[in-house]
């Protein structure tokens, strides 16, 4: 009688890139999203289980988008106690400024993930080892 398989995270799995069919492959060609030029390239197939990952032509742009916009307003967690905020002054503006610079630097890692939650969206995980039936 064979012991059960551990079930791969799917916190852990999401966060580093893995197929979300079996949760093993790798989606991503490399694993950093430097060279900017090649961050977003994808296997057409994952390497374990064979399940294709290039579903559509969509590449999670909503997602970005809120992700883009959530992380923009969740700058106010650490401006607001180290610099403040008022109405009086020009506080504000450099708030904005700050948050900007922080969303355009964090661009490459929330393309990413936002692609990939997009494929753990529409892609179901398979216990059977990751293999179609």
């Amino acid at each position: 009688m064979s012991s059960p398989q551990k079930v791969p995270s799917f916190t852990g799995s999401l966060l580093k890139y893995k197929c979300p069919n079996c949760r093993q492959g790798n989606i991503f060609l490399n694993k950093s999203v430097f060279p900017l030029g090649q961050a977003f390239k994808m296997v057409d197939r994952c390497t374990i289980c064979d399940e294709k990952m290039q579903k559509e032509h969509y590449r999670g742009g909503g997602m970005n988008y809120a992700l883009t916009v959530m992380l923009f307003f969740l700058n106010i967690l650490w401006y607001w106690p180290i610099f403040g905020i008022s109405y009086k002054d020009n506080s504000f503006f450099y708030f904005l400024g700050a948050s900007t610079l922080v969303v355009v630097l964090a661009q490459p890692w929330l393309m990413r993930i936002s692609l990939v939650v997009y494929l753990y969206l529409t892609i179901k995980y398979r216990s059977n080892n990751g293999k179609h039936k």
